[in-house]
């Protein structure tokens, strides 16, 4: 029986390579309809990118939201190398910008790294919040169940389970959260990502690679169809 509280193994890590043509691509893609899925009604929803990219990583799957009806806005947080306070305080303050514009709650949508950001600010800010989807997000257990640890160590100034905010990721803020993991993925564990049921309110295993949750059209059309369901409650 294979350890889902390990890292994936390297097998698995290699097959991530090849999808990092599709997120270097994503700014230049066009969007297309999501059959069956539930219309975003104007709902803001904020999107935050994963370690060591950038917003134009997120822009297909943003402008498959606002195809679909949603209101996507980038995070302009910048490139993203790992969890610092000068980073969340962008973040805090991009969501108080939405929010304010939007007059309404923002749903967040965080990949990965993206996802432990997602958390904090709707604990710091639940008050501005929708709800939470964090895809591939590594927020329960050892946070070196992962593939990508010694990555961040090497870009940043602590440990990957010693970040210099005060913040717990896998405490459950306190509005909607829904988890989405995946057995294929190369770079998370999937305990990691699924959490524990005290940490989430739901989750949902989906087949696609950490690098694709975000960038392949398969898994865009499989987040926005999740976002309509936990939305709709």
């Amino acid at each position: 029986m294979t350890d889902d509280t390990a890292p994936p193994p390297l097998s698995l890590w290699v097959r991530e390579l090849p999808i990092t043509v599709p997120i270097a691509l994503s700014p230049l893609r066009r969007p297309q309809p999501v059959a069956g899925a539930r219309g975003g009604a104007g709902q803001p929803v904020m999107v935050i990118p994963g370690i060591l990219s950038s917003d134009s990583a997120t822009a297909l799957l943003r402008r498959t939201l606002d195809l679909t009806g949603y209101r996507a806005h980038a995070s302009e947080m910048g490139f993203l190398t790992g969890i610092q306070p000068d980073t969340m305080a962008r973040a805090i303050d991009r969501l108080a910008e939405i929010a304010g514009a939007e007059r309404r709650k923002v749903a967040l949508v965080g990949w990965s790294l993206g996802g432990l950001y997602a958390r904090v600010l709707a604990q710091r800010h639940p008050e501005l919040v929708e709800l939470v989807m964090t895809l591939g997000t590594p927020f329960s257990g050892d946070r070196r169940a992962n593939n990508a640890w010694r990555v961040y160590e090497a870009l940043n100034d602590h440990t990957v389970d010693a970040p210099p905010v005060p913040d717990d990721p896998s405490v459950k803020p306190p509005v909607p959260t829904i988890a989405l993991w995946s057995r294929r993925d190369g770079v998370i564990a999937p305990a990691a990502a699924r959490g524990l049921p005290r940490e989430r309110d739901s989750e949902v295993e989906v087949p696609f690679h950490h690098f694709a949750l975000a960038s392949t059209r398969p898994a865009i059309a499989r987040v926005v169809m999740e976002l309509g369901r936990a939305l709709a409650g």
